[in-house]
């Protein structure tokens, strides 16, 4: 989340999820202070004050208390507003320092306190937390109605965006101009009388939704825990094992074997273990996340946020939810989304027969008497993986560790950005949680500071499940130039102690996925706050990108080493690697690309009063296969329930892959390959340092010469190329 990006924001807790490591050294191991709910005075507030220190200020994580939240975000509510009536009451005409660049200034107190809130919204939650957020929704919600609705803010910003001060602007200002004024436009600001009211009072309904959908989804994922003993750990491989009894003692129940209702546990555990009616059980647990009937079933608040965003954008005049979002979007409509789903769903689904079929014929040999069910899809995925390929992944998994992935990302940085990544020791930079590791980031070239990476790799109770990059403030120069705080976290399962944590490839993507984001605020080089914003259809590309270099030899050589003997991967096993690499593709792109299908026919079609049915049937309309489901399924969709961060949006992964393996092929095309210099300076240029500061369209033409077709997507998974008919 950046939260500089005030004025493009339509929810407050908005986090790039996405979609972590742990390495070299030790941090304070005082966590935020969770207790003492008492309301304490604005003066002694923690969470107002300026940020304190070296870096040119740091979050006081190490000082601020709960209690003092709700006090403190009703304060910065409060200034920020009195800052907006200033702006306002202006009597001098409208101009872009006394409007546009006195509005980028406001709100810094806010932006303080939501920095803040963010971190114990997704990391440190606890229920005295839950309940405050729950109450402070609405208000935060009417806050933002009262900036992005306010007739006679949007005037002088209308005045500026038509007005002839505006030609003079160079292009950068120009960009903040646009941005802003289509923020405004797009959010109700054109709207009047009862339509205005009504549109604000949607907001706040939508804001207690999405916080309520949330909480029941990290309830589940608490509540859900398969408890092992030794008599059911066939199959599993030493790590898992390991990291299973970790999690068990940490819930007081040592000496078992705990499956926690995370990703990170479900997926291995369904991979490798012989028990089919646990691995069922463990499926079931993870898949019906708020949908199982009770308090924290979230059918009813999915219902009733589509009911309320489909009359919101009907205020607007637009025909359905699909059509607002993605009106300012590459794909800018929903029919052009669509239409790369439609492009890329045939050969997916053929790809997932083909991969049933091999799996089948193995179970068959075992006796198994049953058809390939979704708890069964990993599992027997992976003895085809080795009949195949000869490839085991937990062989593959003993050259996975957390520090030297670490490691391999901080060389691919140099590399490609020339950043260097220096640990900061114990004590000086205040952390939120023991786990949390911090580096300076600088240019290895000139020195020059850049900013601070802050990573926190590891699951536990009260942090939501997943990957994520988070900036606790963006590059600007307006103001005099101001560093990056940038996060990554993620949810590994800690090794035991004394061992080194293994990770799957598919988590070691994701760790570079997610750094990639860390990396795109570290490298921005604009001006403005508002320039630091994305597209949502496009944000996902340059961390999508910065996966590719998992795989260059550079990398594999020197990092990818056995976590026992030291030893590089062996050149065979990089082979077998290479040659299984569309291995599986049926099954990651069509349950990704169904969540896609189902998100955006949730928006385009009239709301529903039963999501399940409705899923289940619009599942049945594209002829889904039987053996797995799509990678989100609705009642736990939290990228397009739990904010509008994705809603409509969840197919920009898939169009963010178009653009990924369009620009792999340069790369690879290169003299250089993936390190030439020549490709590496417009990587930066063109596709990192710009950040918003021009349309997503004009960089990408920059960085490639052209614009992307699907083609390379569909060579890079194997498939057969789209009929062009």
């Amino acid at each position: 989340m950046q939260t500089k990006n005030k004025i493009l924001a339509v929810t407050v807790s908005a986090i790039l999820l996405g979609c972590s490591n742990h390495p070299a050294t030790d941090t304070p191991s005082k966590p935020i202070v969770m207790n003492d709910l008492s309301e304490s005075s604005l003066a002694q507030n923690t969470l107002l004050s300026p940020w304190q220190g070296p870096y040119q200020g740091l979050p006081a994580f190490d000082k601020v208390k709960l209690s003092d939240l709700k006090p403190a975000l009703r304060e910065a509510i409060k200034r920020h507003l009195a800052e907006i009536e200033a702006i306002v009451n202006n009597p001098a005409k409208p101009t872009f320092e006394n409007t546009i660049v006195a509005l980028e200034r406001s709100g810094q107190d806010f932006d303080r306190v939501s920095t803040y809130q963010g971190i114990w919204n997704y990391s440190v939650s606890t229920p005295e937390f839950r309940k405050i957020n729950a109450e402070m929704a609405p208000e935060l919600s009417a806050y933002w109605s009262k900036i992005s609705q306010n007739e006679k803010l949007f005037a002088r910003i209308q005045s500026i965006y038509q007005g002839s001060e505006f030609k003079k602007l160079n292009s950068s200002q120009q960009r903040v101009v646009e941005l802003i004024y289509d923020s405004f436009a797009h959010n109700g600001a054109t709207l009047k009388g009862n339509a205005k009211k009504r549109y604000a009072e949607i907001n706040q309904q939508l804001a207690k939704l999405h916080n309520q959908f949330a909480a029941n989804l990290l309830a589940d994922e608490e509540k859900y825990v398969v408890f092992l003993d030794q008599s059911q750990l066939g199959g599993l491989p030493p790590s898992i094992i390991n990291a299973a009894a970790s999690a068990a003692k940490e819930r007081g129940k040592e000496g078992s074997y705990a499956i926690t209702n995370t990703r990170s546990s479900m997926d291995p555990f369904l991979t490798y273990s012989d028990e089919r009616e646990l691995r069922e059980k463990v499926w079931h647990n993870y898949y019906n996340r708020g949908d199982n009937g009770d308090a924290n079933d979230n059918n009813q608040i999915i219902s009733q946020i589509l009911k309320l965003r489909h009359e919101r954008v009907q205020l607007l005049g637009y025909k359905n939810y699909a059509a607002w979002r993605l009106s300012n979007r590459m794909a800018k409509t929903p029919e052009n989304a669509l239409n790369l789903l439609r492009s890329v769903w045939p050969a997916a689904v053929g790809r997932v027969k083909e991969e049933v079929a091999d799996m089948q014929v193995i179970a068959d040999k075992q006796g198994m008497g049953d058809n390939i069910k979704p708890w069964d899809y990993r599992y027997y995925a992976e003895k085809v993986r080795k009949a195949k390929y000869d490839l085991d992944s937990d062989e593959v998994k003993q050259y996975l560790q957390l520090d030297k992935l670490t490691e391999a990302m901080f060389y691919v940085a140099e590399r490609l950005f020339q950043f260097k990544f220096t640990p900061i020791k114990s004590g000086v930079v205040p952390v939120f949680h023991s786990d949390v590791k911090v580096w300076e980031v600088t240019n290895s070239q000139t020195g020059e500071h850049i900013g601070l990476w802050y990573l926190d790799p590891f699951a536990r109770k009260g942090k939501r499940s997943g990957a994520w990059a988070y900036s606790y403030r963006s590059h600007t120069t307006f103001d005099g130039k101001q560093n990056v705080l940038s996060s990554n976290s993620s949810n590994f399962i800690k090794g035991a102690p004394g061992e080194a944590t293994l990770v799957p490839w598919s988590d070691a993507e994701t760790f570079f996925h997610e750094f990639g984001h860390a990396l795109h605020a570290l490298a921005s080089n604009v001006e403005y706050p508002t320039l630091n914003s994305g597209v949502r259809d496009y944000t996902e590309f340059q961390s999508q990108l910065l996966e590719r270099w998992l795989m260059t030899d550079e990398v594999i050589n020197q990092f990818l080493v056995h976590y026992k003997t030291g030893q590089a991967m062996p050149a065979e096993l990089v082979k077998k690697i290479k040659k299984a690499a569309t291995f599986n593709s049926g099954f990651t792109t069509t349950e990704a690309v169904a969540s896609a299908f189902v998100d955006l026919m949730l928006h385009t079609q009239p709301p529903t009063d039963d999501p399940d049915k409705f899923e289940r049937e619009a599942l049945a309309s594209l002829n889904m296969p039987a053996e797995l489901v799509m990678r989100h399924r609705t009642p736990h969709f939290g990228h397009i329930f739990s904010s509008e961060g994705y809603s409509a949006g969840y197919y920009g992964y898939l169009w963010s892959e178009v653009l990924t393996s369009d620009a792999a092929e340069a790369f690879a095309n290169a003299p250089g390959g993936f390190y030439d210099k020549e490709m590496s300076d417009k990587l930066v240029k063109h596709l990192f340092s710009i950040r918003n500061k021009i349309d997503p369209a004009d960089a990408y033409r920059a960085f490639r010469g052209r614009d992307a077709t699907v083609d390379a997507l569909m060579r890079d998974r194997g498939f057969p190329l789209p009929d062009k008919k």
